[in-house]
Order: structure tokens, then C-alpha cells, then sequence
């Protein structure tokens, strides 16, 4: 049997990814949806590393170059195919994308921006599920991420959900597909669900969005209800974080002042376009290095240290703070990357507003919080016999924030206590 190398890439846009409809200039599968796919060898029949060849095949099929980014490679897997005589080896891939303008080529039927359980109900590539399978979300991409913002990491919660919800709906078996679950009904999803829940504790996003989802699905108790309830959830997660941001930017300054790596933050400083852009680096994981790198296209961008960035607000002439948050909790503190606070307390004294940008799903149904230690080797692996203290988050007092904004607008004191209340009302499914 003829063995080749193949890659199959998902390009994946606010929790839905991209499938294309092979047209009848491709030689095998015509009129099947699958991802983005081709060889990896070139067309003089040279292999290529995966990654190259998936690449190279996402500018062609999809017109798509540098706004991609590798998300994760999942390890290959054989295909075979009797009445071809093929047995090919995919390579499955994982991108996101910033944008969902794309430019088919000729060997592309048709497009659809579906969520990915739809691979499920459509005729596509043999073992399009598996492929996907290999580089979809999983709970340790929530555990283990201290890179991006809560908010991304929320909206990964709900499509483990979604996803799981839609394998446990079908009941299909196969052995080189697993299972975040451990059961196909309602109390093995409800388990997955807890455990999302509980995951990043001090990101209460997380937790607040998995509540709406079981809540949601809790009268009919079934795997199809969670996996509608976590779409329709997702959708509703990502409307909230694009207009939190939008309420934001009309109330940025020209000279803006940011820390830390917030998705939503950086689309509200994107949106309103200010001149110049002062940031954090935020150690240990440096994320404003990123953040900075993506905004020195568009604006006079500046960054400093931690240590400075409370100096630098007067001296840089910065005229407002955005931070974003991890949990405001309902007596309004915030808690957010450690450095937050001295940004805030460093905007008061410099005369300047602090703001807050969220969603208000980061509204915690209670006072509690955690600071998430982190590695005591990150700050001092001498032998001395001294304690350190090493927090991821910080909290910061309400009074030192300006305005916490949100899809709904500006939160006041009341407001605040309100959204509190109805996600407390939502995490009922928790004692069932």
C-alpha cells in the first residue's frame, strides 16, 4: 500500500474553525469538507517538515499568511484507504486566526465558519474528526496556560464543553480518538464540568461561563443540551468580550497606558487608535513584550519594566491606565496580574484615570479569590533560609479604579452587586 504524508490544518476564528468543500480540481474526496489540506511533499515530490508544507498550504487554499498563528501540531496518525491503495499519514494542525475574510483557490468548492462538532454531520475527508480530535481543547490547555488572558482561556472551557458534549451526543468509538469524559451522559459531563469550574480559580470567568452552560442545560440533562447551551454560550462570551472593548475605546486618551496580556484590553486599545502606548513587560512570563510587539505597528510604543511603570506614568505623560481583570469581586476590588495594583495606585497619584476593561462574566459571584503562587524558584533559588513571595495576581482596591467597564457600559457600586447576584443564581447545578 502507497504511503503519504498529508497535512490537515483547522483555522479557528472566536471558537468556530474553518471548513472548505473540496471542489473537482482536487484529485481525491471531491464534494468532502475537510480543512485545510495537501502533501507534504512539494510538488517536485521533496518532503517538507509538516509545519512548512501546512503553511504553505494555508496561503494557498486560504489567501491566508502571517495573520495565522500555530495554536498546536497534534500528533500524526495513519489513514488507509483500501479502494485507493493509500495509506496516508495526516499531520493535524491548529491555527488561529484574526480574520475570516479568506481567499479560496481553485481547488476549493466552498467555505463554512462552523462550530467543530458540524465535522460530525457532514460528509467529510475520511477522519476529519480524529484529526481534529488531536489538536482540539482540552482541560490541561486551560490548567496549564499562564500566558494568555482569562477570557481566552474561558472561551477554550466552553468548547471542551461544546465538544464533548457533541462526541458524547453521537456515541462514535474510535481508538485513536480520547475523551476529556469518562461516561457518555449527564453526570460525565456534569464531572468535566466541575473540573473545568474549578480549574483556574482565580479566573473567574471560567467558572462563571461553565455555570451558564450547565445551567442552561440542567431541565433537560443531556449531552445535547450541553453541547447547544456551550455554543450558544461561546457566542454570547465572545459578543460580550468585542463590546466591553468597544465601551472602552471611546473612553481612551491618545497616551494610554497598559500591563499584562488582556484580550479584551488589547481590542479596546486597537479600537480607539491613541497615539502612543506605554507597557508593563509584566514578569515573570513578560506577556506586554507581546502585547507591545503587536501594537508597534499602529502606535508610538514604549515599553518598561515592572519596576518603572508607576515612574513612567508621570514622566511618559501617560493620560489614562486600562488594565484588565481576572475577577472584580462584588465589593468591587479587582484582581488582576500582580503589578496591577501599582498601576492603579500609580495612576491616582499621577492624577490620571484608571480603567477596568471586562466582561461581566469576570464579575465573582463571591469575596473569594486566589493569588495562584507561583514557583519560588522564579524570584530566588539561593540557600538561604528566607520565605518569598511570588503571586501571580494582586488585588486592588476599588477605590483606586476610575470606571470598570463592560459590555453593558460603566458598572457602578450596585451594578456590581447585581451581576454578582445572578451568576450566584447560576451555580446551583454545582449542588445537584
Amino acid at each position: 500500500m502507497d504511503e503519504r504524508g498529508v497535512v490537515t490544518a483547522f483555522l479557528r476564528n472566536d471558537g468556530e474553525i474553518l471548513l472548505f468543500r473540496r471542489s473537482d480540481e482536487v484529485g481525491s474526496y471531491t464534494g468532502r469538507w475537510g480543512g485545510v489540506s495537501g502533501h507534504v511533499a512539494d510538488d517536485e515530490g521533496n518532503d517538507r517538515p509538516p509545519e512548512t508544507a501546512v503553511r504553505a498550504e494555508i496561503r494557498e487554499e486560504a489567501g491566508l499568511g502571517e495573520s495565522v498563528t500555530l495554536v498546536r501540531a497534534g500528533d500524526p496518525f495513519p489513514v488507509e484507504d483500501e479502494e485507493r491503495g493509500t495509506r496516508w499519514l495526516v499531520h493535524p494542525f491548529l491555527f488561529d486566526c484574526d480574520s475570516r475574510e479568506v481567499t479560496p483557490n481553485e481547488e476549493v468548492a466552498e467555505t463554512a465558519w462552523v462550530h467543530p462538532p458540524e465535522i460530525l454531520r457532514r460528509g467529510t475527508v475520511p477522519r476529519l474528526w480524529t484529526a481534529y480530535d488531536r489538536v482540539r481543547p482540552r482541560v490541561a490547555t486551560v490548567r496549564d496556560d499562564h500566558s494568555h488572558g482569562s477570557a481566552w482561556l474561558s472561551l477554550r472551557a466552553l468548547e471542551v464543553l461544546r465538544d464533548e458534549g457533541a462526541a458524547a451526543r453521537t456515541g462514535r468509538r474510535d481508538e485513536l480518538e480520547t475523551s476529556e469524559r469518562e461516561g457518555d451522559d449527564w453526570a460525565a459531563l456534569a464531572r468535566l464540568a466541575r473540573t473545568l469550574h474549578d480549574i483556574r480559580p482565580s479566573m473567574v470567568v471560567v467558572g462563571n461561563r461553565v455555570d451558564r452552560v450547565m445551567h442552561e442545560a440542567s431541565d433537560e440533562r443531556t449531552p445535547e443540551a450541553v453541547e447547544t447551551a456551550a455554543r450558544e454560550s461561546l457566542e454570547r462570551a465572545v459578543a460580550a468580550d468585542r463590546e466591553a472593548a468597544r465601551a472602552a475605546a471611546e473612553l481612551l486618551p491618545e497616551r494610554v497606558a497598559t500591563l499584562s496580556r488582556s484580550g479584551t484590553v488589547s481590542a479596546a486599545i486597537e479600537e480607539a487608535s491613541p497615539d502612543a502606548v506605554l507597557v508593563a513587560e509584566s514578569r515573570p512570563g513578560r506577556e506586554g513584550v507581546g502585547v507591545a510587539e503587536s501594537l508597534a505597528d499602529a502606535a508610538d510604543v514604549t515599553l518598561t519594566t515592572d519596576a518603572a511603570f508607576a515612574f513612567e506614568l508621570t514622566e511618559w505623560n501617560a493620560e489614562a491606565v486600562v488594565v484588565g481583570a481576572d475577577r472584580i469581586l462584588p465589593d468591587g476590588r479587582v484582581v488582576n496580574k500582580a503589578g496591577t495594583r501599582a498601576a492603579a495606585l500609580g495612576a491616582n497619584a499621577a492624577g490620571i484615570d484608571c480603567l477596568v476593561v471586562a466582561s461581566s462574566d469576570k464579575v465573582a459571584p463571591t469575596a473569594e479569590y486566589d493569588l495562584e503562587p507561583r514557583e519560588a524558584t522564579e524570584v530566588y533559588d539561593g540557600d538561604a533560609g528566607l520565605s518569598v513571595a511570588n503571586p501571580t495576581f494582586d488585588v486592588t482596591p476599588a477605590d483606586a479604579v476610575d470606571h470598570v467597564v463592560t459590555e453593558r457600559g460603566r458598572l457602578d457600586a450596585d451594578d456590581v452587586r447585581s451581576v454578582a447576584a445572578d451568576h450566584r443564581a447560576r451555580n446551583g447545578w454545582l449542588d445537584g
